[in-house]
């Protein structure tokens, strides 16, 4: 009898997943399996299943980072499974290797010609934009934004992917972009569609140029807003609070961009060294003083268009 992967999922996917649009995805996920599982009449949770199942999503041109996911899914519902005796061993963890792939976000230019042609179709269409841009919001987070959910220049999100609520602080900006739409009914985007939104961005798009761009999507004003926050210096951490990640290793993918934190590290040192110099000094101990002193003219790195450059 062919594994029953949905009777599984329908007896535990109320204690595994949030509700939000990523259980949405769970049990798109374990459907497309489970019809895998019935069409190859497979019996038997092993690692040949698994094998099987990477062959076929990568037929179906799934990358590594999708195949990943799919299978994360299933290895959660089959650990529960397992602990109430529905099977007997799991079949060996595999994560297939991902590519680091370039995060895609707005430059200042960039977002002046966006905003400035969408406005010209529909000022909704650009105060949502940057709306997007300041808050880091999902579109469909700020498009289910309710009037009564903004106080005191904050916002909540409550339908997030995750299923958790968050509320951040508002720029300047977006609270006029809010304020410019207080006379609508419902929410300040709620009458605002989004196939027509990607309808009139994609068109905007391609009159910037930008037509084979795949990244070039609504989505990157999100990257956008986390790759300014870690531009300015803003740690990680808080950049995940803003954003409601779940975990830190999806915002480690902007940890590249926060180049200047090295520079900081350098600056610290030298401050620490320059410290027990002078530490040095007032104890009168010359002999210290002098060790430190070397040290420094060693190790002390030159400064080359704002970064450290090392003698060989």
């Amino acid at each position: 009898m062919p594994l029953e992967i949905l009777s599984i999922y329908a007896r535990y996917h109320s204690i595994l997943w949030d509700e939000g649009s990523h259980k949405r995805n769970v049990a798109a996920f374990v459907a497309e399996i489970s019809e895998f599982i019935q069409r190859n009449k497979i019996e038997t949770i092993n690692d040949d299943l698994v094998d099987r199942l990477i062959m076929y999503y990568r037929s179906k041109g799934n990358s590594n980072s999708t195949i990943n996911r799919k299978l994360a899914a299933l290895y959660k519902l089959l650990r529960r499974a397992e602990r109430a005796g529905l099977i007997k061993k799991l079949p060996t963890y595999v994560r297939l290797p991902e590519k680091n792939a370039r995060v895609r976000f707005l430059t200042r230019e960039e977002e002046r010609v966006l905003l400035r042609k969408l406005a010209s179709r529909d000022e909704a269409f650009s105060d949502l934009c940057l709306f997007l841009v300041d808050t880091g919001a999902r579109v469909g987070e700020a498009l289910n934004l309710r009037h009564g959910d903004v106080h005191h220049g904050k916002a909540t999100f409550w339908v997030t992917k995750s299923g958790r609520s968050r509320t951040v602080p508002l720029t300047d900006r977006a609270v006029v972009a809010l304020a410019n739409h207080r006379h609508r009914a419902g929410g300040p985007f709620s009458h605002v569609r989004y196939q027509a939104f990607r309808y009139h961005w994609n068109a905007v798009k391609k009159q910037m140029g930008l037509a084979g761009d795949k990244q070039f999507v609504p989505h990157m004003l999100r990257h956008t807003c986390a790759s300014r926050l870690v531009q300015a210096g803003i740690d990680l951490r808080r950049v995940q609070a803003f954003l409601g990640h779940q975990t830190i290793q999806m915002t480690l993918r902007y940890a590249h961009l926060a180049t200047d934190d090295l520079d900081q590290c350098v600056m610290a040192l030298d401050r620490i060294n320059a410290r027990a110099a002078r530490d040095a000094d007032k104890a009168g101990n010359p002999k210290a003083n002098k060790a430190v002193h070397a040290g420094e003219e060693a190790t002390a790195p030159k400064i080359a268009d704002g970064r450290p450059v090392f003698a060989e």
